[in-house]
């Protein structure tokens, strides 16, 4: 019997080294405690201020090394994330990776004219209905910011559409601590009650600092709320690297961690061991164009190493993939969103977001939404690896078939060609008689089908008359409230 023998339970590869990684980590310190952050909300500060952080005049808080490894080391690990129901979805720990779209596109690409318009909230539904039938799509997010509702409750609004057409786990954001407030009183409901919510959380809440190094009050009041209440949130950043944050990949890495360190720091001092997840969007400014390049090369090695550094960190992952600088879902499209997923999926990103984004983060794709996930189908073959062991070493039916014999007849065949083979749903392996006979369709062409198909025919599972009263009701209050402000 041999002894310390290793398997890989997945693919893995490595963007930085341990001495890199502690480095870099060592460079995040530096940044919190000696150029420090600015914090826009005095609740905040005074928390900070009571733990022995130096708090300034002017919202400039420098935070000592100490505060940041003690909120590490009471920061869980894992986290579980639970679907509609109450059942076990998505295990954020090392190694496991689940996908999703992002949300605050201001436009969508029509799938059914090939239009870009502004994003409604029947979009947000629609986004919902398809991944709830989307097999590789672990999570939603509403791909948009809608339009055609109350301008400061779009954040509710998204969420009420999205929680009746999916049981899947959603990420939802909210503009400020009302909204947020508003989606927790949905959450609670639609679980039953606070404490089922809390005890299995079908929904993970999501804010952010801003680049470079600051909080706003919003962002700071969201998360000592969630954390309060010990509510799974994401607090990632979107430094730009050129813009908002150093043109160095390594320095994008230590402002845009420093940002996300600095808000843990806050998280566990209002509640040891609140659930927090740090990471984000990190690419560069295209200095030809002046956008956040979403299809970049940097912007899935950057995010690799992000991820490893959460993995070092022992802190779960918010990645991003999936998405392109294409204005269409075009070769282009396909190109960027599969080295994206594939890097993201190798990286062991516990969160992959923005599976869907087309133009930049301009607009929302129901067809990349498609497209991707039958990338992500080969994604997800890939990265869990090759299982070793007796029966699929093969040796038996080796020896049986022999030299110039054939396996297709073999019973080990036929009980494992089904879990060992990924079979394509979209991509065309047909026989070039076969593909003609069909009219010679694109990968665009069956995706775009597909998509209205899903649209059109997909129906998820049912919440109650009563739930649906119910947040009928929250949205009808916070309607009334903001209306009753705009009045006043």
């Amino acid at each position: 019997m041999r002894t310390n023998y290793r398997t890989n339970a997945t693919v893995q590869f490595r963007v930085l080294s341990d001495e890199q990684l502690e480095e870099i980590y060592s460079a995040c310190l530096s940044v919190m405690e000696r150029t420090g952050v600015k914090i826009f909300c005095d609740e905040a500060l005074a928390v900070l201020e009571k733990a022995g952080a130096e708090v300034g005049d002017d919202h400039l808080v420098r935070i000592p090394n100490h505060l940041v490894k003690q909120a590490l080391a009471s920061a869980p690990s894992h986290i579980r994330v639970y679907d509609r129901n109450g059942k076990p979805a998505m295990a954020l720990e090392d190694g496991k990776v689940h996908y999703g779209p992002g949300p605050t596109c201001p436009y969508l690409l029509d799938a059914r004219t090939g239009e870009r318009r502004p994003f409604v909230k029947q979009d947000a539904a629609d986004t919902a209905k398809m991944c709830d039938a989307l097999g590789n799509i672990d999570y939603v997010m509403s791909l948009g910011a809608i339009s055609d509702v109350r301008a400061n409750l779009a954040d509710v609004h998204e969420f009420d559409a999205m929680v009746r057409e999916t049981t899947k786990p959603i990420v939802t954001w909210s503009f400020g601590l009302d909204q947020l407030k508003d989606i927790y009183e949905m959450c609670a409901v639609v679980a039953g009650g606070e404490r089922d919510f809390l005890r299995r959380p079908f929904a993970v809440f999501y804010a952010e600092p801003g680049s470079p190094l600051f909080h706003s009050r919003e962002a700071m009041e969201k998360l000592m709320f969630c954390a309060g209440k010990r509510i799974p949130l994401i607090y990632t950043p979107c430094p730009l690297s050129g813009a908002t944050a150093p043109a160095t990949l390594a320095g994008v890495l230590v402002t845009g961690a420093a940002e996300s360190l600095s808000g843990l720091v806050v998280s566990q001092l209002v509640r040891e061991g609140a659930p927090f997840i740090i990471g984000g969007v990190v690419s560069v400014m295209d200095m030809a164009h002046g956008v956040l390049a979403y299809g970049a090369p940097e912007l899935s090695l950057v995010s690799a190493a992000y991820s490893e550094l959460a993995r070092y960190l022992g802190m779960p992952m918010f990645s991003t993939g999936g998405c392109t600088d294409a204005k269409g879902v075009d070769q282009q499209a396909a190109i960027e969103g599969a080295i994206s997923l594939l890097m993201a999926g190798l990286s062991g990103a516990n969160l992959v977001h923005d599976v869907g984004y087309i133009e930049s983060a301009m607009t929302g794709s129901h067809e990349m939404l498609v497209m991707c996930d039958e990338i992500l189908g080969m994604v997800k073959h890939i990265v869990r690896g090759i299982e070793v062991d007796e029966e699929h070493l093969g040796l038996d039916v080796v020896d049986a078939v022999g030299p110039m014999g054939e396996f297709v007849s073999e019973e080990h065949t036929r009980r494992h060609f089904r879990s060992q083979f990924w079979m394509p749903r979209l991509m065309s392996r047909h026989r070039l008689h076969a593909w003609e006979a069909q009219g010679r369709p694109t990968l665009g062409d069956r995706v775009q089908a597909r998509a209205v198909e899903l649209l059109d025919t997909h129906e998820a599972e049912r919440l109650s008359p009563e739930v649906q009263a119910k947040l009928d009701a929250v949205v009808a209050r916070a309607e009334a409230r903001e209306a009753a402000r705009a009045g006043s």
